[in-house]
């Protein structure tokens, strides 16, 4: 049976990342690859900032988890061969490929909102288009990373081919101290945030780039496989979610008063004991709230379920340009150019997604949805 809370979590986390973008893009406390606020912190507040302190500790750990529980169901009806077959159509085609069919519009306007127009400009025209396809990344490292975890997780059923690790995960955090022990898996989530990929940004005055944290992001996918894909498992969430939630606000509440103003994805940020907890507890609720409370699908969840990866996929374009075109542009309070790019990501987006869905080989090469034809009805 179809574990509908599972499709529910996804989009909406999804739909979490939106809204995040949406912040990110103004936020003036140094994020990497924003625009910029309305003035500099702390002279300059921007309390609306704090949606980002808010979403980003957990919102990518926790799509790496649904992952891995997805990932074990996959193949627990398909063959590793076939899973990876369709995994590489599904992101590593959007993640390559579509970048220089598609993306490098992402990756024009991103360019644009780094300052580099000028090197743009003086750049002939091959040289510029590939500049702009590699700078139209963006969201789009989550299915490049997620591509390579599911070359490990291959290798990693190779060695426990009969699923003894797997089992005996089951019985240890499925059985009566269970709960005890989840619990204790967030000290993984501290042990893998101490793993950051080197940045050659000069800029950069830690050296450290965030976004690519493959060993982190590693622990809750195979978390996800090995540990939350077993109905005991979540049975046990399921039942301590309103503990949980209430300890993940409690924990979010003090990080964030205490930490409001500093660049939250900065490795002394995400390594800190206090945001880890919060990430770890605020995963564990969502995921019992959703099976508590979500677990049924409709009209709009349907929709939501098929079109919610195709959505993160495009997303970007709009806020890049949209969010460019508002700060630069035109002389609008900030409270309408939020208001206006809000709209525009939750109702462009979509609409792309609409069109580009209906087009064959566009649908493979940015979607990563299959050739055939789209049916209506």
């Amino acid at each position: 049976m179809r574990k509908h809370w599972l499709d529910n979590l996804r989009w909406v986390t999804v739909l979490l990342v939106l809204l995040y973008h949406v912040i990110y893009f103004f936020n003036n406390k140094g994020v990497f690859g924003g625009i910029g606020g309305w003035g500099n912190y702390p002279q300059y507040k921007q309390y609306q900032d704090v949606v980002m302190y808010i979403l980003y500790p957990f919102f990518m750990p926790l799509l790496f988890l649904l992952a891995g529980i997805s990932a074990r169901y996959a193949l627990e009806k398909q063959s590793g061969k076939e899973w990876l077959r369709a995994r590489t159509r599904k992101l590593l085609v959007p993640g390559t490929i579509g970048l220089f069919v598609f993306q490098w519009i992402t990756g024009y306007f991103n360019t644009l909102v780094a300052g580099r127009g000028d090197a743009l400009t003086a750049t002939p025209g091959p040289g510029k288009y590939i500049m702009c396809a590699l700078s139209g990344t963006g969201p789009l490292w989550f299915i490049q990373v997620l591509w390579l975890l599911c070359l490990v997780l291959l290798l990693v059923r190779a060695l426990d081919r009969r699923d003894r690790f797997y089992e005996g995960c089951g019985r240890l955090f499925g059985g009566k101290a269970g709960l005890v022990w989840t619990l204790l898996l967030g000290i993984l989530f501290w042990v893998g945030e101490q793993t950051l990929v080197k940045n050659p940004r000069p800029e950069s005055a830690d050296g450290l780039w965030n976004l690519y944290k493959p060993v982190f992001y590693l622990i809750p996918f195979l978390l996800g496989y090995f540990v939350f894909a077993h109905d005991a498992v979540q049975e046990k969430v399921k039942k301590a979610w309103i503990p949980l939630l209430a300890g993940a606000v409690a924990a979010g509440a003090v990080l964030i008063g205490t930490t409001f103003g500093q660049d939250n994805t900065s490795p002394q940020y995400l390594q800190s004991p206090l945001n880890c907890l919060y990430s770890w507890l605020m995963c564990l609720a969502l995921i019992g709230w959703f099976q508590a409370r979500f677990d049924r699908t409709g009209r709009f969840a349907g929709y939501m379920t098929r079109s919610s990866f195709g959505l993160y996929i495009l997303h970007y374009l709009v806020v890049a340009a949209v969010g460019y075109t508002l700060k630069k542009h035109t002389q609008l309070p900030p409270a309408a150019i939020y208001l206006i790019l809000a709209v525009a990501v939750f109702a462009l987006t979509p609409l792309l997604y609409e069109v580009l869905r209906r087009i064959p080989f566009l649908r493979w090469c940015i979607l990563g949805e299959k050739k055939k034809a789209v049916k209506e009805g």
